[in-house]
């Protein structure tokens, strides 16, 4: 079955239901490939679902199905070789909610909270904003360019002290890119049970793993020691691009751990909404066929992408391994203090600021949109960065 990955969608409409933070937040000139949003139209599956739902009229309070957590479970069987159960599943509105109600049930006031940088930015705000000690560690530097991010144990291990309760983990790894392997992770199980933490794992982008014939493993799955410590944090939105619909689940094997994040969910945040619950399920029973046509035009761009850099002095990219992120040491490439104004003022082209990410002088570039629109975007930056320009 084909699928339309190269017809540009216009997406900055002025009125109505169309609104984009992508393509709203920068002048018409400017090019945007900065937040973890595609230029793609969901699998006609998804589509076909929605209309069907919508035609129905009727839009009262929904509940979770039990045919969609049935597929989320045959789902993870397929892909992930991991048998969950339908009762292990939370779903809610979002991702980044879940972090912070996750932060709610398992710490009190004061407990630290550990996260390893760079990484998304509305990891660094969870402690702050849920009253917690922030603790941070970082993530080694390649030690050639463009070889993988490392994790650093003996940095994680520091930064742990008796305060800390619960580490924030993501898993593949945005914004590197990294997917994580067995012998990496287990020296990080085995601090997590050392110093008996909990664990919250964001696997946001564990269906779009971009090497051939790759499969994910939760890191609940790869140590099973972990499960009873650990929420796992799933959604259809950055696969399927489905962000503006709304619906994560939290997959919590113990049931003491589930009740407790169930009660601290209550009353402060909104069930999923019913077209968010129609759009997951239909992805998972029927949206495999796009998403693998998504993965090769996914490597496609991220083939693009690299002969780009290849011919920018000074810039560094460690090829993702998953996700349509690429993430950019700037910090060589002359364009001053601030890499991310720079090239939005004199390309045209806005990409994420890495500061926000904790690591200034770095920028997250989006290539999840047609391949025109990212040429176009490329060139633009040829202009200042080019070896010949």
């Amino acid at each position: 079955m084909a699928f339309d990955f190269a017809t540009p969608i216009e997406r900055r409409h002025p009125e109505g239901g169309f609104s984009s933070q992508k393509w709203h937040r920068y002048p018409g000139e400017v090019l945007p490939l900065w937040v973890a949003d595609m230029d793609f139209c969901s699998p006609p599956a998804v589509i076909k679902a929605l209309e069907e739902r919508v035609a129905h009229g009727v839009y009262g309070y929904g509940e979770v199905p039990a045919t969609l957590t049935q597929t989320l479970c045959e789902w993870s069987a397929a892909h992930y070789d991991w048998a969950i159960d339908p009762d292990w599943q939370h779903w809610l509105p979002g991702v980044v909610p879940a972090l912070h109600f996750a932060t709610l049930a398992l710490t009190k006031p004061g407990d630290g909270v550990l996260t390893v940088a760079p990484i998304y930015p509305p990891f660094l705000a969870v402690a702050k904003r849920t009253g917690r000690l922030a603790q941070q560690a970082m993530l080694a530097d390649p030690q050639m360019p463009g070889e993988p991010w490392q994790l650093d144990i003996e940095a994680i291990k520091a930064a742990i002290t008796p305060q800390t309760r619960l580490l924030l983990w993501c898993h593949p790894h945005n914004p590197t890119g990294r997917v994580w392997r067995h012998e990496e992770l287990a020296p990080l199980a085995e601090l997590i049970e050392e110093h008996d933490l909990w664990v919250v794992s964001d696997e946001l982008h564990c269906d779009l793993l971009l090497d051939e014939n790759a499969r994910h493993q939760p890191l609940a799955a790869m140590f099973p020691q972990l499960a009873k410590r650990t929420i796992t944090l799933w959604a259809p939105s950055k696969t399927f691009n489905l962000a503006g619909l709304s619906s994560a689940c939290a997959v919590i094997p113990d049931l003491k751990v589930r009740q407790r994040f169930a009660d601290a969910c209550k009353g402060l945040l909104p069930d999923v909404n019913v077209l968010g619950l129609v759009a997951a399920e239909a992805a998972y029973r029927d949206g495999e066929p796009w998403r693998q046509a998504l993965l090769e035009v996914l490597r496609q761009h991220r083939a693009t992408l690299e002969a780009h850099v290849a011919n920018w002095p000074g810039v560094h990219l460690a090829a993702p391994e998953a996700t349509y992120l690429a993430w950019l040491d700037m910090r060589e490439a002359g364009l001053g203090d601030t890499p991310y104004q720079t090239l939005k003022e004199q390309a045209g082209v806005a990409l994420s600021d890495g500061a926000a990410f904790g690591c200034p002088g770095f920028l997250r570039l989006n290539f999840g949109t047609t391949a025109s629109q990212l040429e176009n975007a490329l060139a633009r930056m040829d202009k200042l960065l080019k070896k010949d320009a």
